[in-house]
């Protein structure tokens, strides 16, 4: 469900020109099956008789298709929705998980560091008391 395009390939644009024609397509589609299913409705009901009943077993059909129509649309729909919050929601687990696996990186690596300038801290020293000692060795 990616909507960008980019200007520099025309396939892409191309593509979202068809999609856009075929979702444009439907909503005709389904705006033509409603017209002509509930165009009856809109008609006064012709009745000759009082014992006729009403057209309710034909408008409770009518109502059941479009009913079955519009959940067959929405489900598609509805499904990548809940596709895309089920990947979100694992993205979100990968990043959470990420961000304390770099935070302990760089605990260690800050504790690394420190031991680093402890290890020459402690060389510095020792070279320094060598330097004297070796220049108190030539002064005598």
């Amino acid at each position: 469900m990616n909507a960008r395009s980019e200007t520099i390939d025309a396939e892409p644009t191309t593509e979202v020109d068809t999609n856009l024609a075929a979702v444009t397509e439907v909503e005709a589609g389904i705006r033509d099956f409603v017209r002509n299913d509930i165009a009856y409705l809109r008609r006064a009901p012709v009745t000759t008789s009082p014992e006729t009943a009403p057209l309710e077993p034909n408008t409770d059909a009518t109502v059941n298709n479009v009913n079955s129509l519009i959940q067959r649309v929405a489900g598609t729909s509805l499904a990548e929705i809940e596709k895309l919050i089920s990947e979100l929601e694992s993205l979100r687990d990968l990043l959470h998980a990420e961000g304390q696996r770099v935070q302990r990186e760089i605990s260690g690596y800050a504790q690394l560091s420190q031991a680093a300038m402890k290890s020459t801290r402690m060389i510095a020293d020792n070279v320094s008391q060598w330097k004297r000692a070796a220049d108190g060795l030539r002064n005598s």
